[in-house]
């Protein structure tokens, strides 16, 4: 895999080059990768499509995906997880939005930390429940939660539900031990649910393990864990991720929720996920190597430009960019009218930063920073 190519993908109406489309903007934003997909997934596809024959197919017939996450588990993070947990969804944004309606009541309160996924902010004001809000604080060149302010939260008796990121979107924060831990303690003594979105966790860039939530011994009975094999090896398109739900009432409870609501994953979403998990680890060891390569110029000339400045994440293929020394009014514009296309701050909870996605070739980085600098050609 030569992860230097950059494929041109507007012949395929990639919604990262859509919304920059006529102009001179580089799109470095919504969080897929340039990267092609690896072979075993190709090849898995069009077997698929050789077959010619499209019709339902049920997810829980599909054993050997249910065999393939099942092993991936047990390999990645020594979790030995039961087939029966398992549910498939077709996409997280979608499985914490079934969380919620499965395990919240009108009137109740989530806690959401922030910065993160826009949808998570967006999804309690979906389901037209109330949301707090727990900051993220910088400690020792790191980005954690505060745990003060999320024992306060919980501690709200209409609180209900916790929506955690991990690793974190878009911070690159990987929680150790001791913040699960804390993170534990604090729901189960306030009785809140929590539902962890940990579809970055196949992409830890540093040499930390990555601790499902569904794991830990204070959590397996109290959490709904959601993973995918979209971000990892850029197959989002197709549709296809699943929850982790050890408890039986818990995953009856989200099933229900979820009638008529979710529709099946896709057969090709199936057979990409099976793929992914039984037969890419080289060409996934390569994509690890190169994005931490990319993560560590880009950190190192981003903060080189003057009124810009990030740590460096542990996990992801993106990075949080503080521009309040810019002191600019939108950072958002200012990057567009330099010619880069990052996520908007302000969309994730704070409008003084930007995120910019380094899951492209090099040569885009190289290209980005020059405009960044105002050495656009």
């Amino acid at each position: 895999m030569n992860f230097n190519d950059k494929p041109d993908r507007s012949w395929s109406k990639a919604y990262k080059w859509q919304r920059y489309k006529g102009t001179d903007i580089l799109p470095m934003w919504i969080a897929d990768t340039e990267f092609r997909c690896a072979e075993p997934i190709l090849k898995a596809l069009h077997q698929r499509v050789e077959e010619g024959i499209f019709g339902y197919t049920l997810p829980d017939h599909d054993t050997d995906a249910i065999e393939a996450v099942v092993a991936w588990c047990q390999r990645q993070y020594n979790w030995k997880i039961d087939p029966s947990w398992l549910v498939w969804t077709p996409g997280v944004v979608p499985a914490f939005n079934v969380a919620i309606k499965a395990y919240c009541q009108a009137g109740d309160t989530i806690i959401v930390q922030t910065p993160s996924y826009p949808p998570i902010l967006a999804a309690p004001a979906i389901n037209k429940l109330n949301r707090i809000c727990v900051e993220t604080v910088a400690v020792d060149g790191r980005w954690t939660l505060d745990f003060d302010a999320l024992e306060d939260a919980a501690a709200d008796p209409k609180t209900s539900l916790f929506i955690m990121c991990n690793p974190m979107n878009p911070l690159g924060t990987v929680l150790n031990q001791h913040e699960l831990d804390r993170i534990a303690t604090i729901c189960r003594k306030h009785n809140v649910m929590l539902c962890s979105d940990e579809i970055h966790c196949d992409l830890i860039l540093d040499n930390v393990p990555h601790l499902p939530a569904g794991a830990h011994p204070a959590l397996a009975e109290y959490s709904v864990t959601l993973m995918a094999a979209s971000k990892t090896f850029n197959v989002a398109g197709l549709g296809t991720s699943f929850a982790i739900i050890p408890n039986e009432k818990l995953r009856l409870a989200f099933n229900h929720a979820a009638r008529g609501i979710l529709p099946w994953v896709t057969a090709t979403g199936l057979a990409a996920t099976n793929a992914a998990f039984r037969y890419c680890d080289e060409w996934h060891q390569q994509e690890l190597a190169y994005l931490k390569d990319n993560r560590d110029y880009l950190v190192s000339e981003i903060n080189k430009i003057e009124g810009l400045k990030a740590f460096s994440p542990a996990a992801t293929f993106l990075m949080w960019v503080d521009a309040s020394g810019l002191r600019v009014n939108d950072t958002q514009a200012w990057c567009e009218a330099k010619g880069v296309g990052p996520s908007a701050g302000r969309d994730f909870g704070d409008k003084d930063f930007f995120r910019l996605n380094f899951g492209c070739a090099r040569e885009y980085l190289v290209e980005a920073i020059k405009r960044l600098q105002g050495r656009k050609n």
